[in-house]
């Protein structure tokens, strides 16, 4: 598996090596597609496409984040949201276990920032005590990177884990890790279906015109050409189709030989 960071900034990279000339970047990035494909917000998404870092996010507050970030952007075909009770009666738990974990989560301050109301697992370890965790949900631990020293989310584990695994399998029919997948994986993802499409256009010089926006780009630049410019442009799409033809005559003359021969 690539390390997230570079592999972020290869693909984009390699996005900006085949957009060409006459196109920029924001031609090419829809910063509301990423936003919904990757889960990541638009906000974000925007720091990450300009090599800047996201903010810190704690694990179970990204994932309960992208439960409902799914529920407003995977509808069903009528275009109503999935329930509560249809997604977790998918992987045998109850209604109330998983809104209470959304609800709980958007009212409760970060574990990153422990309020003055619940003492923190250090000073809970020097009184000798333990941390009740709650029975639907296990909190993310702070641990330190073993690269860098510096302190990120660990993955989910115990309830959780089961809850994200169960959720991913009802949207995606498998746990892929989408809901606690770090932004830059994420936005990598999400960005591959832009850089193969680019890929299939630079192997393919009529795939950009056959494009929507393609053509859309080539006829609302026509009114600004003059007739003689225009008509080179029409000469030049007349000769590449008279050759596609053409391959395609042989080919089939090929294929037909090929069949008598035996």
């Amino acid at each position: 598996m690539r390390e997230t960071r570079p592999a972020l900034a290869e693909t984009l990279s390699r996005i900006g090596s085949l957009i060409g000339d006459g196109r920029s970047r924001d031609d090419v990035l829809d910063v509301e597609q990423l936003s919904n494909e990757s889960g990541v917000p638009r906000d974000v998404v925007r720091m990450l496409l300009d090599g800047e870092e996201p903010p810190a996010e704690d694990i179970t507050d990204r994932i309960v984040r992208r439960i409902v970030h799914l529920r407003e952007t995977r509808l069903r075909p009528d275009g109503t949201r999935h329930s509560y009770d249809e997604i977790a009666a998918s992987y045998g738990a109850s209604r109330a276990s998983l809104s209470n974990l959304v609800n709980s989560r958007r009212k409760t301050p970060s574990p990153q920032t422990p309020s003055p109301q619940m003492p923190s697992r250090q000073a809970l370890s020097r009184q000798g005590l333990s941390e009740q965790v709650p029975s639907e949900q296990v909190l993310s631990e702070q641990v330190p990177s073993q690269q860098t020293g510096e302190r990120r989310p660990a993955r989910s584990g115990g309830p959780l884990a089961s809850t994200q695994a169960g959720i991913e399998t009802f949207f995606f029919g498998q746990p892929n890790g989408w809901l606690s997948a770090e932004p830059q994986t994420s936005l990598d993802n999400a960005l591959q279906s832009v850089l193969h499409g680019l890929e299939r256009e630079a192997a393919d010089p009529m795939a950009r015109l056959r494009g929507t926006h393609g053509l859309r780009e080539l006829a609302a630049r026509a009114p600004q050409l003059a007739e003689e410019e225009l008509q080179l442009v029409t000469d030049w799409i007349d000769t590449i189709l008279q050759r596609r033809n053409a391959q395609r005559v042989r080919g089939s003359g090929s294929d037909s030989s090929h069949t008598e021969g035996h």
